[in-house]
């Protein structure tokens, strides 16, 4: 791209990259991709899964072998950032033509959409979206269909057309808002028609259509268009009055406000999960602050949001907080009764909008309690069934406030009709997109903490709890592992699911410090996995008094510190959210007594012992405490490279080398014992299975007869 054309899109983090387009001259799909990956970049420019670009090839017919005419456009449910040819719908362009013959007007618009799989040239291709004949109808090789925030400002005012031709003359067409779908299509291809000349469509309350007859004009005539909307509102911006309105709320200082967000969130979280557990996601960027903080949020946030994108991410309209006094020196109680009615109100208040609008084909109600929450002062908060899902529902209401941050600065915000919204929101279609989802892991919308994260069993557990779908903060002293192991996580799980927090388990403030991280990334907390550790081998009289204090620190005193901090959250997460879990790795040690191992067994016993009286305190509380006892777990674990494989070797008069057989030997099972084996057993009691099951112990020895509970 020339250096000028760099210059000018200025509001662009992604540029075309000619080196890069030149290998895929040629390839029109592959430029089409690559395309798509660069507009999706940029939230600014659509939101993840939002909008849809297409391009039109020639190719060969599969039964005749002569070449037709195929449009390759972005799958339902696609992501413009991430698409790959797979999501891609390939479908013959002269049958998308011929289906116009069998359109029988708006009342049957639900109809087309199952003919557009009768159109498709490859049958294994994604399914295609109800946007397929805005790119079909349009006459140009390669379209774009994004909701940039500039344009959907442009969009969104009550002068919306006026401003439109303000800024680009005649060189773009306005369409008044409409639903998507074939009857769309046809008036896009209507306004083309009438007006050859135009580079763009604006739909209104909606995006933006653009195009171009190459890869690359479509991506100039895309950024160049927005470009503009953006000069334009960044000249009105507090013109004719303060942005919002003004300040209305003066901004606390951040330490401050994210304590008060880790104090208020796992109550927000018990309230936003009366219907079913969900997984929360806190923002105080400078754009929502600018917005919570303003005169205009009282007149503007019960307004809703105007892209049917935003409103499916966000619901209708967020909850807005009004909460009295110092939070941080109130009691759980005093914050639930604030709380409560507030979220009691917001679904009675969403229920009555499903009712009015409901028609007799309309899906049942969906979870009525709010997904955007707005504390004026503090930031926003969503949740949502898992934390990608909350994050992206949270940068969607952000798209939003940029929208209405523009419309205000040069018109006045138009947010959708309640009727509109709700037939988006309950469209039989897209009922049908949900129903197609995956289902849920069985860890999804649970929240798990590890301690000794990065070591072999901590980590394995780290890995299968992440596997299962639960969100997981991995603790641990080691802060270089602790980050190796973030890292490879986050590769396999996501950047989302996984997370990191140094900690010294014997230490009480650092301890509080991973609960409150943990609370501020996702909301609360419904694991605890108890597995930092280390052992000592020695004979009493060898066994130093350093020796024993720091066994019972680490392995005693950090089991209670972590969980007396786990409890004191899992409780103000009640009584919405039920059952939660600390599982305690401790050892075959702790029931067996062996030779030079007083100070190890002992502080094991004690680990046993607390887990049984935690058991007997907390089942009132609905909070499971169960036990995993290893043994002999050996390659990978941290804990043999403390000299403790020299010490049991020596105790059992063995070569070190020889220690794995040696333990095999002695179960009754004769199997070596892997981390991966108690990482499994962690999951037996967490994974739902023995929801009824406390103060449990389980071996994972490979049957030592001597350790059998009795």
């Amino acid at each position: 791209m020339e250096p000028v054309m760099k210059d000018t899109f200025r509001h662009v983090s992604y540029l075309w990259d000619d080196n890069y387009a030149a290998k895929l001259a040629g390839d029109e799909v592959a430029l089409l991709i690559y395309r798509s990956n660069l507009l999706g970049a940029d939230l600014r420019l659509t939101n993840y899964a939002g909008g849809n670009t297409s391009c039109k090839t020639l190719e060969p017919d599969l039964v005749t072998g002569e070449e037709v005419p195929v449009l390759w456009v972005k799958g339902s449910g696609g992501d413009l950032g991430t698409l790959t040819r797979k999501g891609l719908a390939a479908l013959y362009l002269q049958r998308l033509e011929a289906l116009k013959k069998k359109y029988r007007g708006l009342a049957y618009e639900d109809e087309m959409v199952p003919l557009f799989t009768h159109c498709l040239y490859d049958p294994h291709s994604q399914a295609p979206s109800i946007d397929t004949p805005l790119h079909a109808f349009l006459p140009h090789k390669h379209v774009d269909h994004l909701h940039p925030d500039a344009v959907i400002a442009i969009a969104a005012s009550k002068d919306g057309r006026a401003i439109m031709q303000e800024i680009y003359g005649n060189d773009l067409a306005w369409i008044d808002w409409q639903r998507p779908g074939f009857d769309l299509g046809l008036k896009m291809e209507q306004v083309y028609r009438d007006n050859p000349h135009i580079k763009g469509i604006i739909l209104g309350g909606h995006g933006l259509f653009s195009w171009g007859e190459t890869a690359y004009e479509s991506y100039v005539n895309t950024l160049g268009i927005i470009e503009k909307a953006a000069a334009f509102l960044e000249k009105h911006y507090s013109k004719k009055r303060p942005v919002f309105g003004g300040v209305k709320v003066a901004e606390i200082p951040a330490q401050q406000r994210r304590a008060m967000a880790v104090r208020i969130m796992p109550f927000l979280r018990a309230q936003a999960s009366s219907h079913q557990r969900m997984i929360g996601h806190f923002t105080d960027d400078q754009d929502v602050l600018e917005f919570v903080n303003s005169a205009d949020l009282e007149r503007l946030a019960p307004m809703g949001t105007s892209c049917p994108d935003h409103f499916l991410r966000t619901k209708i309209r967020p909850l807005v907080l009004q909460l009295k006094g110092d939070v941080l020196s109130q009691s759980d109680e005093e914050l639930r009764q604030q709380l409560m009615p507030q979220f009691e109100a917001y679904r009675k208040a969403y229920t009555a909008y499903y009712e009015q609008h409901r028609q007799p084909d309309s899906p049942p109600m969906r979870d009525p309690n709010p997904v955007i929450i707005l504390w004026p002062g503090v930031g926003m908060f969503a949740f949502a069934k898992d934390k990608p899902t909350a994050r992206i529902s949270a940068e969607f209401y952000q798209n939003a406030i940029h929208v209405m941050k523009g419309a205000e600065a040069v018109s006045t915000y138009v947010s959708l009709p309640e009727g509109e919204a709700f037939r988006i929101e309950y469209w039989q279609l897209e009922e049908a997109k949900l129903k197609r989802l995956p289902p849920e892991k069985p860890l999804s919308r649970k929240i798990a903490v590890i301690t000794g994260g990065s070591g072999g069993i901590g980590r394995a557990i780290a890995e299968k709890l992440a596997a299962a779908g639960a969100c997981v903060v991995i603790s641990d002293i080691d802060d270089q592992a602790l980050q190796t192991t973030l890292e490879e996580m986050k590769q396999k799980y996501g950047r989302d699911v996984c997370a990191a927090a140094r900690a010294d388990v014997r230490d009480e403030q650092q301890v509080r410090e991973v609960f409150a991280y943990t609370i501020l990334q996702y909301g609360g907390v419904d694991i605890l996995v108890n597995c930092a550790g280390l052992s000592i081998s020695k004979s009493l009289v060898d066994t130093t008094l350093d020796d024993w204090n720091i066994l019972q620190d680490v392995l005693v005193k950090g089991q209670f510190l972590m969980s007396r901090e786990a409890v004191t959250w899992m409780r103000r997460q009640l009584p919405e959210i039920v059952g939660c879990d600390i599982v305690n790795i401790v050892s075959k040690n702790a029931l067996v007594a062996g030779p030079d191992n007083v100070a190890y067994g002992s502080a094991k016993a004690a680990q046993l012992h607390m887990s049984r009286l935690l058991a007997a305190e907390l089942g009132k509380d609905k909070i499971r405490v169960n036990v995993v006892n290893p043994d002999a777990v050996i390659r990978g674990s941290k804990i043999w490279e403390s000299g403790w494989a020299e010490g049991r070797a020596k105790a059992y008069g063995v070569r070190v080398e020889d220690l794995p057989a040696f333990y095999a030997r002695r179960t009754l099972l004769n199997e070596e014992i892997h981390a991966e084996d108690i990482a499994n057993a962690v999951f037996a009691f967490v994974g739902g299975l023995l929801s009824k099951s406390t103060g449990n112990v389980l071996n994972v020895d490979g049957g030592v007869a001597a350790a059998f509970v009795r």
